[in-house]
């Protein structure tokens, strides 16, 4: 008998292996979303903001989708869009956990630790500044530049620090063709490019069918190589923000351990990347005189 035990222990073993589930964290904002082409279709009471509301939530839907056809999995979706009430929950797949409301002190990767898997970004746009960057910015108008230990970065490229701080790699990046080359020369990450900005305020789209059959494939890949992302960083870290007026800077100089750069710029060495990011969203944010 214990022969017979000893030689089914292995293939028990790979059995619980292959259907343990996986944990996968969706950060899903809304300017890069494919079908999305105007300011307005982001912004609630904008025309055809509800269609693009839609547009949205059938692109996540997809993607987890994709994650399910790979297996038993846990996913967790934080929408990461202005107010962070924009996904229309009860048209989402009921297998997820939502995250809603901007009121969160991580923002767009509030839930997100080291349990998770991998990450995934939808709907993403470029940096603050960024040429042909389709409603590009970062995290608000307010901010003009932002650097991590050196390295100007988005949205994209914060949420990627974050999660490389925590030894999880974003799988999946999907956006605007320039927030796509922008994340690729941070991390050897997959992406869906779902549209062309022409300048800043107008696109070239693919249609939204497009996007989603894309968007699984693209998931299905990532998904056969997880853990291959290499972390970006040790903490400790430091951050500098540009804003976009001297006051602003001015009451950021009423945080303990902030340093004045010049009239626009403040710098903060922080012990983790948690810290830094708390910090760079309270200034960007919450700051108001």
């Amino acid at each position: 008998m214990r022969y017979l035990v000893a030689l089914l222990f292995p293939i028990c073993t790979l059995t619980f292996a292959q259907t343990k589930p996986i944990k996968i964290f969706i950060s899903v904002d809304m300017e890069g979303i494919g079908g999305i082409g105007t300011s307005a279709m982001t912004s609630t009471g904008g025309k055809d903001y509800e269609t693009g509301r839609k547009l949205m939530t059938n692109e996540v839907n997809a993607v987890v989708s994709a994650i399910f056809e790979n297996g038993p999995a846990t996913i967790v979706v934080n929408d990461s869009h202005g107010d962070m009430q924009n996904l229309l929950h009860t048209e989402l797949d009921p297998r997820v956990e939502y995250i809603q409301s901007n009121i969160k002190p991580l923002g767009m990767v509030q839930g997100l630790d080291a349990s998770f898997d991998g990450v995934i970004f939808i709907g993403y746009h470029a940096m603050a500044g960024a040429q042909n960057g389709f409603l590009a910015h970062t995290g608000s108008g307010n901010v003009k530049g932002l650097w991590l230990n050196g390295v100007e970065v988005g949205e994209g490229g914060l949420n990627t620090y974050f999660a490389s701080a925590l030894g999880v790699p974003v799988i999946l990046a999907c956006g605007d063709k320039t927030f796509s080359e922008e994340v690729k020369k941070l991390i050897p990450t997959r992406t869906v490019v779902t549209k062309e900005a022409i300048g800043t305020s107008a696109a070239k789209l693919l249609h939204p069918d497009v996007v989603k059959k894309e968007l699984q494939a693209q998931t299905k890949a990532a998904l056969k190589e997880l853990k291959r992302t290499k972390p970006l960083t040790t903490e400790p870290i430091e951050f500098k923000i540009k804003v976009d007026t001297p006051t602003r800077a001015d009451v950021a100089m009423s945080i303990p351990g902030m340093k004045r750069i010049d009239g626009y710029t403040v710098s903060y060495q922080a012990k983790n990347m948690e810290e830094a990011y708390k910090l760079i969203r309270v200034i960007y944010k919450y700051l108001a005189w």
